[in-house]
């Protein structure tokens, strides 16, 4: 991280309003800051949403694009990163939802090379049993787990990100524990045996 980027991330709210109004009024070195500031946590968020590091990218510039178009959109409800992390959320799910589509239609064509072809699979480790099972969860519950569990966000953040209660975030985020505890219990007790 760069002493612009460790700045940037913790100006006080009337330092960041300042940059806001000077990204506004075209200053690239505003528009540079509030990017230094944000896009760490923004990357981060979509790499856990997506699991790829092209596309983490992709979706944290796609971020960054929409946000600097809708910046005279940002009325300071909350705070700056919040707000981006909505359109972050926002552009990493329909962007995995495009994916998805995709390669749904590209592991038909796979499968049809495959069929009556003998099948060996090793066990995969709890590493990979794990990332399936959080891909497995429904869109909701994977979006709550992700941001409460491994990017550290409070309930009130990430109802404020997705435009839910923070309620729902924490009912979701049980929800989601309980279907990964259902979904691993087999690779736990394998392990005992």
């Amino acid at each position: 991280m760069t002493a612009t980027t460790a700045t940037a991330l913790h100006l006080p709210p009337v330092d960041e309003q300042r940059l806001i109004s000077s990204a506004l009024a075209g200053d690239l070195a505003a528009q540079r800051a509030l990017y230094d500031g944000h896009v760490d946590r923004v990357y981060r968020l979509a790499y856990r949403l997506a699991g790829d590091a092209d596309l983490a990218r992709d979706f944290t510039q796609e971020t960054f694009v929409r946000a600097f178009d809708r910046l005279k959109d940002f009325r300071g409800d909350s705070s700056l990163a919040t707000w981006l992390h909505a359109i972050g959320t926002s552009v990493a799910l329909n962007g995995l939802r495009k994916v998805r589509r995709q390669r749904e239609r590209e592991t038909v064509l796979d499968e049809a090379l495959t069929i009556g072809a003998p099948s060996r699979r090793a066990e995969p480790d709890l590493q990979e049993r794990l990332r399936r099972a959080i891909d497995a969860l429904p869109e909701g519950y994977r979006t709550v787990f992700v941001m409460h569990d491994v990017e550290g966000y409070t309930h009130e953040e990430i109802g404020a990100a997705l435009g839910i209660q923070s309620g729902t975030s924490k009912a979701q985020l049980f929800r989601a524990r309980a279907k990964l505890r259902v979904a691993l219990a087999d690779f736990a007790r394998e392990r005992v045996s």
